[in-house]
């Protein structure tokens, strides 16, 4: 094998073709690089890996045509098949000869992403699956194009065949579809040759192990049919020639069979063993919140989804797969609008393709496929993009609803020039299976009876006497209140009634706006906080994260005293080198002076009244009006929203917040000087692949002459 191995590959060295193939590869590689990822910024080399996977279509049997075909025509393949090498290691020579030069510019390729991660971050995990995709992909096409090469004299002829045989198989998609748009057994016998179905989840951030199986299988399967095809001609005709025959159609048969059981057999494993998500933020994984809610499940609950089953949305398929290998209380079905037309009729007036309706013995929940995909809009051309999935988020919320008893609400206090929420932070809320109502204490004698808690966001104007003692009376009956603060210099001052309430569980607002001096505790200014994370039920899914940063934008310092009764927690703080700066309303310097009070400093923290009855109050406060908006949240991959619905979790009596925000589909950029891509681009389509033709040419040219 070893000898066949080193002609073939010096044949590939001595002509122009194995320059060539490598050249064109790096050429049009580097062409999609350029425009997709220096050019446009995109980060995710693997868009670009996917576009051109077309090419080994038309490459791959360039390279496979004259293999066994050409020696055939010249009958040189008869001095290999009376040589002591077996046909076995013949083939495998061969093959591996053309992996070897296929390998060379798939390992210039691996380089994009590092090239990329000097101008910004990369998702290196999708990229080299993508990578994976491509070099097995073009590996099968090459065990392809050798069995055809195998069964031909012509060498044009085995490149056309093998480009159709291999089209066939990157279209059967369409083909099936074309066939039949709900599956039948004519598709499931076809699309046992789909090459785009493998390769669709790897390319997306999906390291399927199944797809893998799949490749590697049809690698083998078809070095085994030529190596077949090679010994059915190595006989004459005759008794022993039909026992050889009858021998080796058995054996083909018995490996195909062996070929297909494997692959259902893994087919069969539940995703969870098979699929690694390598996508940045892990759209494909559902979190440890989602796990605990279904596996803790105990009654059942059906997830109608509005689509056949080989129409569904794959991302929202894979998905909803999960769910249902995590407890059998999940029950998936199908319900195809073309076949039960009228099946939504019974939950909603109207419903989309896709939509989902999750239903337990007590209710329902419809799900539009509307609110799955977030889509961020550019108005100039007119056009969308995608920028967050929201499958999970909907899904989890849904289970819990259907699955609880009652249903929480939450008010909203205003009159006195508070904030009002943001959209993903109301969306936060929802997940959460809560109401959110208005409440306007001027108009109310009191707090609302159903109240399970209530938000005052940032009040610009201090509440009156009477306000505040209906919130006292409000807590000290049990009640649950969450509290930011905007900035206000004598906040006690111009705030009395508000700090009376505060008061009650020994709080208080401090004079003057905390000045960050620690790097790694602010964000570009120095009143742009960055405060550290306590352990609590409140900072869950923050805390001991790796990433565990909480934006407070003008935060003063929370003042604690001890108070009977009364449980302090201190959820955030800043560094010791923080300060409180004073009168800034008269000047804008926020120089330290000796008068300014030293960190480090409380902005947020957790108070637990313990009442006569038994009840327990709570009043969480943190002391920064921008703490609970999407402009500081959208800094810290949603931890500032994971604080609010955990707050607004312990408000509705939930152990662990099942608010799960949307994970970002948006494209990452990297900013790539215009210079450094078009050197890039100069090198990877000019200088390198005329560089390798003109080495080529040189090379056979010379050898020419001998």
């Amino acid at each position: 094998m070893t000898a066949i191995y080193k002609r073939e590959l010096k044949t590939f060295f001595t002509t122009v073709t194995g320059w060539l193939f490598i050249a064109a590869h790096i050429c049009l590689a580097g062409l999609y690089f350029f425009a997709i990822n220096l050019l446009s910024g995109y980060s995710n080399v693997g868009q670009s890996f996917s576009s051109i996977l077309f090419l080994l279509l038309l490459s791959t049997p360039i390279l496979s045509m004259r293999m066994l075909a050409e020696e055939r025509k010249q009958k040189t393949d008869q001095l290999i098949l009376t040589s002591p090498v077996s046909i076995g290691g013949i083939v495998a020579g061969k093959y591996l000869a053309m992996a070897t030069v296929f390998t060379l510019p798939v390992a210039v390729m691996a380089l994009f992403p590092l090239i990329l991660s000097r101008y910004g971050t990369v998702p290196m995990g999708e990229s080299y699956t993508a990578l994976l995709a491509y070099y097995l992909f073009g590996l099968t096409c090459l065990a392809i194009g050798l069995f055809i090469s195998s069964i031909t004299e012509s060498q044009i002829i085995a490149a056309v065949l093998s480009f159709a045989l291999l089209f066939v198989g990157y279209m059967m998609s369409s083909i099936t579809g074309l066939i039949s748009q709900t599956g039948n057994l004519l598709t499931k016998i076809l699309n046992a040759y789909n090459f785009t179905d493998r390769l669709d989840a790897m390319v997306e951030g999906t390291l399927n192990l199944k797809s893998v199986l799949y490749f590697v299988t049809l690698i083998i399967v078809f070095l085994f049919l030529t190596v077949q095809s090679i010994q059915k001609r190595r006989y004459q005709v005759s008794v022993k020639t039909l026992q050889i025959g009858a021998y080796s159609s058995g054996m083909i048969a018995l490996v195909v069979a062996i070929a297909v059981f494997l692959n259902l057999g893994f087919s069969a494993l539940p995703d969870r063993y098979t699929k690694i998500d390598v996508t940045s933020q892990k759209l494909y994984t559902l979190t440890q919140t989602t796990k605990n809610l279904v596996k803790n499940l105990s009654e059942d609950v059906t997830i109608y989804v509005i689509n056949s089953e080989n129409s569904q949305d794959e991302t929202l398929q894979q998905t909803l797969k999960s769910y249902a290998e995590l407890s059998d209380h999940i029950k998936l079905v199908y319900k195809d609008p073309v076949v039960s037309p009228d099946f939504y009729k019974d939950y909603t007036d109207s419903i989309s393709v896709n939509s989902m309706i999750v239903e337990s013995a007590q209710r329902f929940k419809v799900i539009n496929y509307n609110n799955i995909y977030e889509y961020d809009y550019d108005y100039s051309n007119y056009s969308s993009s995608v920028s967050g999935y929201d499958a999970e988020g909907q899904l989890t919320s849904a289970i819990a609803y259907v699955t609880s008893d009652s249903t929480s609400v939450v008010y909203e206090l205003n009159g006195h020039g508070e904030a009002s929420l943001d959209s993903s932070f109301e969306d936060g809320v929802k997940k959460e299976n809560v109401d959110l109502a208005e409440l306007t204490l001027l108009t109310e004698d009191s707090v609302p009876d159903d109240a399970n808690g209530v938000l005052i966001l940032s009040p610009t104007n201090d509440l009156n006497a009477e306000d505040a003692d209906k919130l006292i009376a409000y807590l000290n009956n049990g009640g649950k209140v969450l509290i930011s603060t905007s900035y206000i210099d004598c906040f006690s001052e111009e705030m009395p009634n508000l700090t009376k309430v505060l008061s009650e569980f020994g709080l208080s607002i401090g004079n003057g706006l905390i000045v960050e001096q620690d790097n790694a505790r602010m964000y570009q200014n120095p009143i742009y906080l960055l405060p550290n994370v306590s352990s609590d039920s409140l900072t869950n899914g923050v805390y001991g994260k790796s990433y565990d940063y909480i934006m407070m934008p003008y935060a003063q310092p929370i003042l604690t005293k001890e108070k009977d009764g009364v449980t302090l927690t201190t959820l955030l703080t800043t560094s010791e080198k923080a300060y409180s700066k004073t009168d800034l309303n008269q000047s804008s310097d926020v120089k330290k002076t000796e008068d300014d009070a030293q960190g480090p400093f409380t902005v947020g923290v957790k108070a637990v009244k313990t009442l006569a009855s038994g009840e327990e109050a709570q009043l969480i406060l943190y002391s920064s009006s921008y703490l609970f908006t999407e402009s500081a949240n959208q800094y810290t991959m949603d931890n500032n929203l994971t604080l609010f619905t955990n707050a607004i979790s312990t408000m509705a009596g939930e152990s662990e917040s099942i608010s799960i925000p949307t994970k970002s589909m948006a494209s990452t950029y990297a900013t790539v000087p215009t210079a450094s891509a078009v050197r890039y681009g100069i090198l990877l389509m000019g200088i390198l692949p005329i560089g390798l033709l003109a080495a080529g040419i040189i090379i056979w040219i010379r050898r020419r002459k001998r």
